[in-house]
């Protein structure tokens, strides 16, 4: 039995355990996820997005085998357990070719599963749920679980010429939420009817039983359903545990198998704890971990202003929004709005798509010109105690290092940190 079937073990038991999955490729959030880990003496989940990483490169430029090579490298670098480390794939389907034909994408989608596979991924997401150039208007659920069959096929047997044996585990679902937060703004979420997911699970079942994956089927750990948590650009839907109450009866008497709750960013710490006990054992975020980066970022660069002159400063607001200007592909869709609040969304969105543009090469220079300037002396408590308050209180505690990339990490971290309270502390 895998590290992740004997999580979801114990949670369907009624341990209040559970797993969270960063799902980022910045380095320095992922450094933040594994001092997080290290602190806690815990397994890591970190999942790479098909559209981050892929056999193309992605928007990263990383093939999942350079993904896998970078990650290992932070965690030796920080004296992390290399076997503490379960690598994933998020959202592996046709979803970056959904502007194909269904037959071109879905090629597209096994040469995907083949490389994450081929890599040393172990937890496989098989999303299907999207439809194709050629498709039906509305993808039948017979559809999806065809296609996630097809994909896991090729992810066993990918398995077996490399490794001589399959490990993986799998998440399955037809109702899952876009990678990164809803396209657009949302009035109400409905969440998933116990008869939905019994079809869903029959479906898969069937799938892939027909295509001989029995054995595959026994390492199924996740189903995605909706349960009613969102956020979009400026609002968040928090968990509402009662009206998930059906579903937790449900799962319970599925074996093997628990929730992967995916957009659960921004919800509150309670919210964090109720999802696992209502055997959400796998919470997923993302977007929340990069929105704490460019907080901390945007903070220390208001600090600057205070300090450095301003041709030595590295203005670094303004270059990643004239960066974002410049190239609106990864933002112009998601921020429908009046040009009057286009700056807004740009900087702040929840969605926060200004983490496209990071690892830019001007953007980086401008990163590392703000750790650079404010490298050279600690920054005056008063400024500190202005821009980032919790990293001031630290700092006085003598719990926290007084130094630009310290104060970041640290910011990420309390998004983490409310994860893991959640999944491994509450016992």
């Amino acid at each position: 039995m895998t590290i992740l079937q004997q999580l979801i073990a114990a949670n369907k038991r009624g341990e209040k355990q559970g797993i969270y999955a960063v799902c980022s490729a910045h380095p320095l959030v992922l450094e933040a996820a594994i001092l997080q880990a290290k602190q806690d003496n815990s397994y890591l989940l970190i999942e790479a997005t098909a559209n981050q990483v892929n056999q193309f490169g992605g928007y990263t430029g990383m093939l999942p085998a350079d993904f896998m090579v970078f990650i290992e490298q932070l965690a030796t670098k920080q004296e992390f357990a290399i076997d503490k480390l379960i690598l994933g794939g998020d959202h592996l389907g046709p979803v970056c070719w959904c502007d194909e034909s269904a037959e071109s994408a879905m090629q597209k989608a096994e040469q995907l599963i083949a490389s994450y596979v081929g890599a040393g991924f172990k937890k496989i997401h098989l999303d299907t749920s999207m439809r194709c150039a050629d498709d039906e208007l509305i993808l039948a659920d017979e559809t999806v679980a065809t296609r996630a069959a097809q994909l896991c096929a090729v992810a066993e047997q990918t398995a077996l010429d490399t490794f001589g044996r399959s490990d993986l585990v799998y998440v399955i679902g037809t109702e899952v939420p876009p990678p990164g937060g809803a396209d657009e703004q949302i009035d109400t979420l409905a969440v998933t009817e116990t008869d939905h997911v019994a079809s869903t699970l029959a479906l898969h079942h069937d799938a892939f039983l027909q295509q001989g994956l029995s054995s595959a089927w026994q390492r199924v750990v996740g189903l995605v359903v909706q349960p009613g948590v969102e956020f979009d650009n400026t609002q968040v839907f928090d968990y509402d545990s009662a009206k998930a109450q059906q579903l937790k009866q449900y799962i319970k008497a599925v074996d093997g198998i628990a929730f992967e709750a995916h957009s659960t960013d921004y919800q509150t710490p309670i919210a964090y704890q109720q999802l696992v006990n209502d055997h959400f054992a796998i919470l997923k975020v993302g977007p929340e971990l990069t929105f704490a980066l460019r907080e901390a970022l945007f903070a220390l660069s208001h600090i600057e202003d205070a300090l450095i002159d301003t041709e030595q400063c590295s203005h670094i607001r303004t270059v990643i929004d004239a960066d974002m200007q410049q190239f609106p592909k990864n933002w112009q869709r998601f921020y429908q709005v009046d040009k009057s609040v286009q700056q807004l969304y740009r900087r702040f969105s929840f969605s926060d798509r200004i983490r496209y543009y990071w690892g830019q090469q001007g953007n980086q220079a401008a990163v590392d010109k703000l750790f650079s300037n404010l490298q050279k002396q600690p920054i005056p408590l008063p400024l500190l105690s202005q821009y980032m308050p919790l990293q001031y209180l630290a700092v006085r505690n003598n719990t926290l290092q007084n130094s630009p990339k310290s104060l970041v990490l640290h910011h990420i971290m309390q998004v983490t940190s409310r994860y893991a309270d959640a999944c491994f502390k509450q016992q």
